[in-house]
């Protein structure tokens, strides 16, 4: 087998993708079972918040980085969608985990903002 050794952006941007997601989800895992001190509704809520930045995450790296090599205009686009996609897949989540479900609205922040920072941290390591 014949082994490439060219730089694949593409490849690299869904790389980048996976790692961001799994380190979510474990973030969110975490920050789960260190609520489920204070209840279950407590640690769902807080994996709820987590769950939400990690599904608006899958929803923008698939329009993102899913389309192949395209002309910069088109690129640009798929992002822009692909960014406003994931708020409204986040927004939608905790709109549900606050009104249909009524889960504590502070570990469902919190999960959302550690998903977020999670997200930062992953996207900036190499």
């Amino acid at each position: 087998m014949i082994e490439s050794r060219v730089y694949d952006p593409l490849k690299a941007g869904q790389r980048l993708a996976r790692r961001t997601l799994a380190w979510q989800a474990g973030a969110a895992a975490i920050l789960a079972l260190l609520f489920l001190l204070q209840g279950v509704a407590h640690a769902t809520s807080a994996l709820l918040g987590g769950v939400a930045v990690l599904l608006g995450g899958i929803v923008s790296a698939r329009l993102m980085v899913g389309g192949g090599v395209q002309p910069a205009a088109s690129v640009l686009v798929r992002w822009f969608i692909g960014a406003l996609a994931k708020w409204v897949v986040v927004g939608a989540v905790l709109l549900s985990g606050l009104v249909v479900w009524r889960l504590p609205p502070l570990p469902l922040l919190l999960g959302l903002v550690l998903g977020l920072g999670v997200q930062m941290y992953a996207m900036t390591r190499r």
